[in-house]
């Protein structure tokens, strides 16, 4: 019926076998028709959790406890299966791994809609339509999604999705491993489209995405909801106790708050840096100059300076031919250079080679031609997973541990991670498995250089934060780091030197705040400009 929410959560709670506490809840709320809903929470607050009651997966295939109604449409989910539900809700997860089979791409995108039964004509233009959405070329239909990058099996998978045309769209962290453009797109294509589509959105990328959001709903530490209602509002009245949780804010919500400290608060509360630095053009004499105190003192929290690099090189390439293992070369004739000390920024659109040129710096593929020099080096793989051998939290940092050292506890209290000390890895929440990585990579403390790729993907604003201040200790005492990553304001923050990886070779080298206001350069290189530049651009015009 037109008046029932497209979906809705009353008093729901779970707790999965041998917990003493729930992992979320209990929790309730609705989603209406058309409605675009973007949940929020720090990592571990039962974000994912809350999607897989959606279509019963918890607790019919992902076994859990769950209290409370959860209904679709006004229909007990518990009525269908899971795959029941297939027709209505359209589920993107966190790990494109989950939503794809190791098939060719058109069979990827044509799966879903080959078990519906539909016309194999309906199936052929849908499949097409969907490469076009997401602008996958149309070569690529015979292609392995096994043989893609991170981020194109991102692409397929929402392709397959959208594919399915219904009438809700459920998606846990959709940009998460997508290049700025092609995440840019995709929060149109979700938020800008059929009206009649209802979203269901989990994304730490907000700026840019929270004009089109309808709706907040934010969920605590202890997985029940602490705020709700339109993200301006909820970012101003909430903003402060959103940033002590770790929770990601909007530039704009940040910029916000240091206004409002300073007594500068725009009369509305803004939802992009352009509306909230419009709210200072008022302003004259003294007020003008504390205003933009305010800002310059944001900006340079955002943004790395230029820094004096070391003359050791710690890693070279030198015409070198990268290939990732048992595939093609896609990078030609490299030479690049990694100084001791220095945080080097690696940026590229999806496919470009950005894990295939991390992988061979780090020395972990042999080249196909020219040479490296340098010790090998250590890397954190964009799956975390891929890096788990053991049994426990604990025991993973104390087997990483040097020789006849196997105290774990500070490591695991500065990661944040003590509490989960005797969870299994594959139990935690992807940004609590993220951190566990990089923590267990870093632990021994001997590799001359680190590779990290997407280190941030996934992550709460505190994970985040732990991360980058541990990349900065690092390199404070020597390590060559090499940071692969489609966060933009990330290569910022953290990299005074960047290159741009595209066409099969190094586009770009140079200071990172150079490269990132090259508009012609970014375009080339299938990018988009940091969001914070709407503040550089404010100010350099001051």
């Amino acid at each position: 019926m037109p008046d029932l929410p497209a979906a809705a959560w009353h008093d729901v709670s779970v707790r999965y076998p041998y917990e003493k506490r729930d992992a979320v809840g209990p929790v309730s709320f609705a989603l209406k028709r058309g409605e675009r809903l973007l949940l929020l929470g720090p990592s571990g607050s039962g974000k994912s959790t809350l999607l897989n009651t959606m279509t019963g997966l918890i607790p019919h295939t992902v076994p859990a406890d769950r209290t409370g109604d959860v209904r679709l449409g006004g229909e007990p989910v518990g009525a269908r299966p899971p795959a029941g539900w297939a027709v209505d809700v359209a589920r993107f997860f966190q790990n494109a791994e989950e939503t794809l089979c190791g098939m060719r791409v058109e069979d990827e995108i044509a799966f879903a809609l080959e078990n519906r039964a539909l016309p194999e004509l309906e199936i052929r233009n849908r499949v097409t339509a969907a490469l076009r959405l997401v602008d996958l070329p149309e070569d690529w239909r015979q292609r392995r999604s096994s043989t893609l990058s991170g981020g194109e099996k991102q692409l397929v998978a929402l392709a397959a999705c959208l594919a399915q045309a219904a009438s809700i769209f459920v998606a846990d962290e959709p940009t998460a491993h997508l290049a700025p453009a092609v995440a840019a797109r995709l929060h149109r294509l979700l938020m800008e489209g059929d009206r009649d589509r209802s979203v269901f959105l989990v994304d730490h990328r907000l700026d840019g995405l929270v004009a089109s959001v309808d709706r907040v709903v934010v969920l605590g530490p202890e997985g029940t909801i602490i705020a709700e209602g339109r993200p301006a509002s909820v970012f101003r009245a909430h903003g402060r106790k959103l940033e002590e949780l770790g929770i990601w804010l909007p530039l704009a919500a940040r910029l916000d708050g240091d206004l409002m400290k300073a007594g500068f608060a725009a009369a509305q509360p803004p939802l992009t840096l352009t509306e909230a630095l419009g709210g200072l053009d008022p302003l004259a004499g003294e007020d003008e100059e504390k205003a933009k105190a305010v800002v310059r003192d944001f900006a340079e929290r955002h943004m790395r300076g230029p820094t004096k690099r070391s003359d050791q090189v710690v890693a070279r390439l030198i015409n070198a031919d990268c290939a990732p293992l048992f595939g093609p070369t896609v990078l030609r004739n490299i030479s690049l250079a990694v100084h001791e000390g220095e945080i080097l920024g690696i940026l590229g659109a999806n496919g470009a080679g950005k894990s295939t040129l991390g992988a061979s710096l780090a020395g972990l593929l042999k080249l196909k031609a020219g040479r490296r020099e340098g010790k090998a080096g250590g890397i954190a793989f964009q799956n975390p997973e891929n890096q788990f051998i053991a049994g426990s939290v604990n025991e993973e940092i104390a087997l990483a541990l040097p020789a006849g050292i196997r105290n774990s506890e500070e490591i695991l209290r500065s990661f944040g991670l003590w509490e989960l000390r005797d969870r299994h890895p594959f139990e935690l929440s992807q940004g609590q498995k993220r951190r566990l990585a990089f923590a267990a990579l870093t632990a021994h403390g001997e590799w001359p250089l680190l590779v990290l790729d997407e280190p941030t993907a996934g992550l709460d604003a505190r994970g985040a934060g732990m991360v980058t201040r541990h990349v900065e200790a690092l390199a404070q005492r020597g390590h060559a780091i090499a940071v692969i990553t489609h966060d933009m304001d990330l290569a910022l923050r953290l990299c005074a030197r960047s290159v741009i990886v595209a066409g099969g070779r190094i586009l770009a080298d140079g200071p990172t705040i150079d490269l990132l206001g090259d508009a012609d350069l970014l375009e080339r290189a299938g990018l988009a400009e940091p969001a914070i530049s709407p503040v550089l651009r404010w100010l350099a015009s001051c």
